[in-house]
């Protein structure tokens, strides 16, 4: 080990000899926080959690049935609260979102690439939260702004379709997530910079900001930061990264502003007018306590919309599929009313889609089945405050394991099922409602002040790739090689093995 190495261990040892000494003098804890496992001195649950070596979700599973709606967890440095049960998620969430709306901590990977909580989903609940969600509401999501880009989606699909033709002629089936990926992240960056680039620079700026998705995942260093100068290595290839995802975006951002400056004649890559690209409002947006934003915030911003948006929506369809694909039944179903709704062969619209309820039904149970993640973005309360009747220290992480409550046998029937129709008359998911406004029951986009705000639109992409894939296609398993439904845990809860799948032209 070199000297360096041998002294930064030593005053990370010191300076964790001078928090235990804290720890025991103070007591270490408020009174009265959740009930929760006994920890071990400094590292709290930490190595009991890495030692079982299975993913976190199987853990707070079974600390849920020990400890019951509500536990602590003392992860290192960083105190987890989970909250697993429904009334008291919508309690903090929506009855008393303001109070739960701020963000925890970032570790300093993270900081990185969201330039110090730069960042819709980051940033901690105040004015720049306000400024930055409201310009995103207004500039990218608001019923006119959809309707004006429709023909984004319009050409995205048309391309998505011709190449799932081609793939299927040239192999004999057809890879769900990455054909999905590559369409969402082409309408994202023309919604972003009003441009159409190459599939081949679409590709590679889709692999970038994945890598910077999976990079920003919790790590060691997040629940030890004492223990950050130990991890040189990994804050370089965050560093190198950012270089890199800087690399493939900026140019976007400087093309945007040579064609506003020089008078915004649309041209074959610039397609959309001045005003109707994401980033023209980011260009004149005054943002409080950071002033008129540099190209390290545009990226950050661009970025997350991109890398949010294009991730939970392809992750949506491939499930959706896979159902479709093993249960003929339903897919029928649904081609029936695509049929039944706009014919085999009109295009299906944005309007057609909200008028088939049966495809709504598909959607809902697909966010209910295999909601994107089994925990929302982390919460902090803004001041200490109760819930349960137990403490929520401000430094908290307030974790809602929002999964548990899709898979309750007292809130749902059969709740490992895949059934549709419980959306429609008379099933037990036909009141429910996706925000959690109304109560807790799913909540695939999060719920009160920091639900995603881009919902609608996600939702809209899913129904429109959907519909369009199974009006052309029928779907079928590949011949000797039947769908693997096994998840694993990315970014967004995924499937294991990528969804092949093979396709028959519908007859006309």
């Amino acid at each position: 080990m070199e000297l360096v190495d041998l002294l930064i261990l030593f005053i990370a040892l010191l300076l964790l000899r001078l928090w235990w000494r804290y720890w025991s003098v103070t007591g270490g804890e408020p009174k009265n926080l959740p009930p929760g496992p006994p920890g071990w001195p400094i590292v709290g649950n930490l190595i009991q959690v890495i030692l079982q070596r299975r993913h976190f979700i199987f853990v707070v599973r079974d600390l849920h049935k020990q400890y019951g709606p509500i536990f602590t967890m003392q992860m290192g440095q960083r105190r987890l609260i989970i909250v697993t049960s429904s009334e008291l998620i919508h309690e903090a969430l929506v009855q008393r979102g303001p109070e739960f709306a701020s963000r925890p901590a970032d570790s300093p990977i993270r900081l990185i690439f969201s330039v110090g909580k730069c960042a819709i989903n980051s940033a901690e609940y105040g004015p720049l939260w306000r400024a930055l969600r409201r310009n995103f509401v207004t500039e990218l999501i608001n019923p006119t702004r959809i309707k004006q880009c429709s023909w984004i989606r319009n050409w995205a699909l048309e391309h998505h379709m011709k190449r799932l033709q081609k793939e299927a002629s040239e192999v004999g089936y057809v890879e769900v997530m990455s054909n999905c990926r590559l369409t969402i992240c082409s309408v994202l960056i023309c919604l972003c910079f009003g441009a159409k680039i190459s599939e081949d620079r679409i590709k590679y700026i889709e692999g970038v900001l994945k890598e910077v998705m999976l990079i920003t995942t919790p790590k060691l260093p997040d629940f030890l930061p004492v223990l950050t100068p130990l991890f040189r290595r990994q804050v370089r290839a965050a560093k190198e990264l950012r270089k890199k995802q800087l690399e493939c975006l900026v140019p976007l951002i400087e093309n945007r502003k040579v064609f506003l400056q020089s008078g915004g004649k649309v041209n074959d890559e610039m397609v959309s007018p001045t005003g109707a690209a994401y980033i023209d409002s980011l260009f004149e947006l005054e943002a409080p306590g950071r002033g008129r934003l540099g190209e390290e915030e545009l990226v950050t911003l661009v970025s997350e919309i991109i890398n949010a948006g294009t991730d939970t929506s392809a992750t949506t369809v491939e499930w959706a599929l896979l159902h479709l694909v093993t249960n003929q039944e339903i897919q029928e179903k649904l081609y029936k009313e695509i049929v039944d709704t706009v014919g085999k062969n009109s295009v299906v619209t944005e309007s057609d889609v909200e008028r088939m309820s049966y495809l709504g039904a598909v959607v809902k149970e697909t966010f209910r089945r295999h909601p994107p993640s089994h925990f929302v973005l982390s919460h902090a309360a803004v001041t200490e405050t109760e819930l349960g009747g137990y403490t929520i220290p401000a430094d908290a992480s307030v974790e809602f394991y929002t999964a548990w409550v899709t898979e309750d046998p007292d809130i749902w029937k059969d709740p490992t099922e895949f059934r549709p129709e419980r959306f429609l008359g008379g099933g037990d998911g036909v009141d429910v409602d996706v925000t959690g406004t109304k109560g807790v029951r799913m909540v695939p986009f999060g719920a009160g002040r920091r639900i995603c705000p881009a919902w609608t639109l996600g939702t809209l992409h899913v129904n429109m790739l959907l519909a369009r894939m199974v009006q052309a296609f029928k779907w079928l398993p590949v011949p000797n090689s039947p769908p693997d439904p096994t998840d694993t845990f990315a970014f967004t809860v995924v499937m294991k093995n990528p969804l092949k799948a093979a396709i028959l032209p519908r007859s006309n």
